[in-house]
């Protein structure tokens, strides 16, 4: 294990604790800067940058009771509903994080999670789910060990332990703008969590809203794990990594400025670029729905129209995230009753807008 890595191995425990509950609400978030394509241990191939949201979160308690015999002992309930489907993926956590969190085979775990949008629908149901679930078990650790860490260090061990559950969770932890991936220009940026945006941010963008359009509350055609590992061999895939480097670099100066008119072009691209790897991967995809282009469509003649600068932005899906300053939401929020929540599932849509992170239950 590296020296880098060793800092999130914990001391031995100092306290004993048989049984009890922690609860976090955890948010989901969207990138500006997409990450997309992976190495490693879950350890990102460019840096991303990624507005965290409010209302669409993960609710997560955690049951825990001290057991003796060895292997992990998981139950997960989704709204109530046992979800043994779950499983094998938090096992697969936990064996990653066994390392950092030496006491997960000494309990029985019972996971009772919610989540306030539709699961697997292009939402980042995984990055909420996971980054909730690594802030139940640090607080079960802050338990064990006396409170040993620090609120810094709490958190960014959280983000270190989201991250080798689903690589966008490492973003759910702080609020605002949030970076993940190493890069020259931002200082404190790291492959192994994310941190805060350290530069300085325009004051438009602090209570920034994102209505998330729902063309698609399905299942995803492609999930995050078998997209980003379509960027092994891709033809393009380091022409884009560069792509992605590059557009964090341009996006300081969008974001100290508050220069709306290249924040959407950076954004837009990005979003599009995205699903342009998709397109030329191999086997190839194609995420977006008719609905998905039809929104895109009137949102850009809206903008054209009425000078105002909203603008979308996509994740691997279908779902339409439309973007927009506070001060324009009724003229935008009209826009959606009147034209684009046609084009939505039973015409569904989340209001949603920039928020200040994860919250202890």
């Amino acid at each position: 294990m590296s020296a880098l890595h060793q800092e999130f191995v914990p001391k031995p425990y100092t306290n004993s604790v048989e049984s009890g509950s922690v609860a976090w609400k955890s948010p989901s978030n969207i990138a500006l800067v997409k990450y997309w394509g992976k190495h490693g241990q879950q350890l990102p191939k460019n840096t991303s940058i990624s507005f965290t949201l409010d209302h669409c979160a993960t609710s997560t308690r955690l049951e825990f009771q001290s057991k003796q015999d060895q292997g992990f002992d998981i139950t997960v309930l989704l709204d109530g509903k046992a979800q043994p489907d779950f499983v094998p993926k938090i096992e697969k956590f936990f064996t990653i994080a066994m390392p950092y969190l030496p006491f997960l085979e000494d309990y029985s775990f019972t996971v009772h999670t919610s989540n306030s949008f539709p699961h697997s629908s292009g939402i980042a149901s995984s990055a909420s789910g996971m980054s909730a679930l690594a802030l139940c078990l640090l607080d079960l650790e802050a338990q064990l060990n006396g409170n040993g860490l620090s609120e810094e260090g709490f958190k960014k061990k959280a983000s270190f332990l989201a991250r080798l559950g689903s690589g966008s969770a490492a973003r759910s932890i702080d609020g605002g703008l949030v970076v993940w991936g190493e890069h020259q220009e931002i200082a404190g940026s790291s492959d192994l969590f994310a941190v805060p945006y350290p530069e300085a941010v325009h004051e438009v963008f602090h209570d920034f809203c994102d209505t998330v359009l729902l063309v698609d509350t399905g299942e995803k055609i492609v999930s995050s794990t078998v997209g980003h590992g379509l960027m092994h061999g891709h033809p393009f895939a380091e022409q884009r990594f560069d792509q992605a480097n590059n557009n964090m670099q341009a996006i300081k100066p969008i974001l100290a400025s508050g220069d709306l008119d290249a924040f959407i072009t950076l954004v837009e691209s990005e979003a599009l670029s995205l699903h342009a790897m998709m397109l030329t991967s191999s086997p190839y995809f194609i995420l977006m729905k008719p609905a998905t282009l039809a929104i895109i469509n009137k949102i850009w003649s809206f903008r054209k129209e009425t000078g105002i600068p909203a603008c979308f932005t996509l994740d691997a899906g279908a779902n339409v995230h439309l973007l927009y300053p506070a001060q324009h939401k009724q003229q935008v929020r009209d826009l959606i009753e009147n034209e684009l929540k046609a084009h939505c599932k039973e015409g569904a849509f989340i209001h949603d807008q920039v928020g200040q992170g994860a919250l202890r239950l």
